[in-house]
């Protein structure tokens, strides 16, 4: 009897290693002070020494169901970027840069190729971000997952000077609100997706005139990731009053969070483009519109406040960043909460 009989494979561990450590080079920061393989990263914090007060700031997510498509599809290329994205949107969304992500893998069978491919997702949100892989973990855990499945989870690191803080508490009314287009469904609500489509290879792989393209791509289409986009307001002198990642809770959870006590948001629905899927999800699940936008992103996967007088300059960061923004709506005085109307 030996550990490779009981299921688990220490050579295909050794091989998983190897072939990712050429995604994982791709994202190295100078500050990174160790190689893929110990048993830890270390991150120098020389840089950020300046700085009044340093903060660090974190995040820990996963994927959560949306995996099941990839199962279905069978493609592992972007549910990397989705795990990087839901850490990294959170910590810039506090004013936050990312510094490095740790990615944790659990598996019914280790097999190395597909491992690989998984995290060559995870590196290529790691580069959009502009966070460092500096390690994680690959489990092999035969009898708990079914050989074919897996679980992905990540957790982020940044930093920010905790003057740069974004905290909502400089909301006044008057404010402006304007969010950012997200890439779909994002990774939130998977729970609800797969009970309104059948998870089958035929029906993902129908296309859709409305969509542009088959039902599993637009689905599988990865996470936003806005760290270039807020960071290119920041710099462009713009003072962010208040962030909100919309994910898991949609928009009446999420926006509340943004704000300070006294201060009521107010979106308007049709001051942006909802994108198709959304429409066909409502329509073939019978979900009423509440629901909707109390489960999805809705089309908008980032929200910022700002001082109507820097509107134009927040457009145009976003823009010059490569994302597509929108007047959305607005802060004013009244209870915490949020009307879409």
């Amino acid at each position: 009897m030996d550990y490779k009989s009981a299921g688990v494979d220490i050579e295909a561990g050794y091989k998983s290693v190897e072939l990712m450590k050429k995604h994982i080079k791709e994202t190295m920061r100078p500050e990174v002070l160790t190689n893929i393989g110990g048993f830890s990263g270390a991150f120098s914090m020389e840089k950020f020494k300046n700085m009044e007060k340093p903060t660090l700031v974190s995040g820990t997510d996963g994927v959560g169901t949306k995996l099941k498509l990839a199962f279905v599809m069978d493609r592992h290329d972007t549910v990397g970027i989705d795990c990087v994205a839901m850490c990294v949107n959170d910590i810039a969304c506090a004013g936050g840069e990312p510094l490095f992500f740790l990615d944790y893998i659990a598996c019914g069978k280790n097999e190395p190729e597909k491992i690989a491919t998984i995290v060559s997702g995870v590196a290529e949100g790691c580069k959009q971000s502009g966070a460092a892989l500096i390690g994680g973990e690959t489990a092999e855990m035969p009898g708990f997952y079914p050989v074919e499945e897996y679980d992905l989870a990540g957790f982020a690191v940044g930093v920010v000077d905790e003057k740069d803080l974004i905290t909502g508490k400089e909301l006044k009314d008057g404010d402006v609100l304007i969010g950012m287009a997200s890439s779909g469904v994002h990774s939130n609500g998977f729970s609800l997706v797969r009970k309104v489509f059948d998870m089958k290879p035929e029906v993902l792989n129908e296309y859709h005139e409305s969509l542009g393209k088959t039902l599993g791509e637009a689905l599988l289409a990865p996470t936003k990731i806005y760290v270039k986009a807020l960071r290119t307001i920041k710099e462009s002198g713009v003072k962010i009053k208040a962030c909100s990642h919309i994910t898991g809770g949609g928009f009446y959870e999420n926006i509340p969070r943004m704000l300070c006590d006294g201060m009521h948001a107010v979106v308007k629905k049709d001051s942006y483009p909802i994108p198709p899927i959304f429409k066909m999800l409502a329509e073939n699940g019978n979900i009423e519109e509440q629901m909707m936008y109390n489960t999805f992103n809705m089309g908008l996967g980032m929200l910022v406040a700002v001082d109507k007088n820097d509107v134009d300059a927040t457009l145009k960061a976003i823009k010059d960043a490569g994302e597509d923004g929108y007047i959305v709506g607005h802060v004013e005085a009244g209870e915490k909460g949020v009307t879409v109307c």
